[in-house]
């Protein structure tokens, strides 16, 4: 199984806003490409929240194939869509992991 990690620190401002476009449009649209299996979604605790909550999305495949695909066919369409909606007023960065156990 393999994880595609996504954190993300949300500027306060819009967070509220953010979660409601991320759990009502966002997520739906990955999950609609067929590629990943489940997500689940985390807030990091004991943080600097001064700049912002910080969130993790894990979106769960069972192959680096449906990743791959993701990331050349879609990922840059959706985070295009991101930064039109919410510009700078949120940092990401992502990893990618297997599930050892």
């Amino acid at each position: 199984m393999i994880v595609y990690n996504n954190t993300i620190q949300v500027d306060p401002f819009i967070a509220e806003a953010w979660m409601q476009w991320l759990l009502q449009e966002h997520i739906p649209e990955i999950m609609s490409l067929g590629l990943f299996t489940q997500w689940k979604m985390f807030r990091l605790l004991e943080q600097d929240e001064a700049e912002g909550m910080t969130f993790v999305i894990q979106y769960y495949t069972p192959s680096l194939e449906n990743y791959y695909r993701f990331t050349e066919e879609f990922a840059p369409v959706l985070q295009k869509k991101s930064f039109d909606k919410w510009g700078d007023r949120f940092i990401a960065f992502r990893t990618i992991m297997e599930v050892m156990h």
